[in-house]
C-alpha cells in the first residue's frame, strides 16, 4: 500500500486522514474525496473546501491548479451542503 505522503500530503494531513480511518493512498482513492472530506469535517469542523480540492487533485494525480472550474464548482456545491 502506498503512503498518503506519496500523494503529496504533509504529515499533518496524513495524521488527520489516518484519524478518520484512511491509512493509505489506495484507501483514499477507494472512498473518494467527498467521503474523505465528510469524515474530516465531522472530526475537524474547521476543514475548508480547499482541502476537498486538494483531495480530489491528489486522487486524480494532478496539481490543484489543474482542476477545472466546473469540477471546483461541483465540489464546492457538495461541500456547502455538509
Amino acid at each position: 500500500m502506498a503512503s498518503l505522503l506519496s500523494l503529496g500530503f504533509g504529515r499533518t494531513m496524513e495524521r488527520k486522514l489516518q484519524s478518520v480511518g484512511i491509512g493509505s493512498a489506495e484507501e483514499l482513492m477507494d472512498i473518494g474525496s467527498r467521503q474523505a472530506v465528510f469524515r474530516l469535517k465531522e472530526r475537524y469542523p474547521g476543514t475548508c473546501v480547499v482541502i476537498l480540492y486538494y483531495l480530489e487533485a491528489a486522487i486524480r494525480g494532478v496539481d490543484i491548479k489543474e482542476l477545472d472550474s466546473a469540477c471546483k464548482a461541483e465540489l464546492k456545491a457538495y461541500f456547502k451542503q455538509l
